[in-house]
């Protein structure tokens, strides 16, 4: 199976000059749902876009099994980001005004998209993911963040993601040259929370 481009937008129109948030969706979401959050983020003007997952999941399996397993659908769901980042860089954004967003299957999404493709993005919200994999391949990822800000965030424990992995993924990050938070909330839960809400605008829609 492969993911066909299909675009939720909302917000701003793209433009040069203007801000571009992508936000992906969970495992069973929509770009509809996802787009919704934007409400309670400090993204007033910018340009959003989400992508939507064929059948509402970008991969069929844990994020924790064998990536091979999870092909072909792995594969085209981070070409489906970098479709997106090229259709907002198209319009003359840059890429130090694009900025990501992603929630549970969204957020590791966001987080292999951003490893395997380091830039100076504006900056990305990962809430309860990691880096995808059985094990961590380090020779994937490659490049400079250039002090892009990134917040990781969870729960602990989570029934989908151990914080193990987030905690992990956040030391890839930090020797990409990222300026990397990580929160972790005791037994939280498999949601967002308004404490994470708040540091997401704090440090990289601020």
């Amino acid at each position: 199976m492969s993911h066909q481009l299909i675009i939720k937008t909302a917000g701003a129109p793209l433009a040069e000059g203007v801000k571009v948030l992508i936000m992906l969706h969970g495992r069973g979401g929509t770009a509809e749902d996802i787009l919704t959050l934007s409400s309670h983020l400090a993204v007033s003007g910018y340009a959003l876009l989400a992508p939507q997952a064929t059948n509402n999941t970008w991969y069929p399996l844990s994020f924790m099994a064998p990536s091979a397993e999870n092909e072909p659908w792995l594969s085209s769901a981070i070409d489906i980001v970098g479709q997106t980042v090229n259709h907002a860089l198209s319009k003359g954004v840059s890429e130090a005004d694009i900025y990501f967003f992603g929630f549970s299957q969204g957020a590791c999404l966001a987080l292999e998209f951003l490893a395997r493709n380091a830039r100076r993005y504006g900056g990305a919200v990962a809430l309860i993911g990691g880096v995808i994999g059985q094990k961590i391949d380090r020779s994937k990822y490659a490049g400079n963040f250039e002090g892009m800000p990134l917040l990781i965030s969870t729960s602990n424990p989570d029934f989908h993601v151990p914080v193990e992995r987030v905690y992990a993924t956040g030391n890839i990050f930090r020797e990409m040259k990222a300026d990397v938070t990580e929160t972790v909330y005791p037994n939280a839960g498999h949601n967002i929370n308004p404490d994470q809400v708040e540091w997401a605008n704090r440090i990289v829609f601020k």
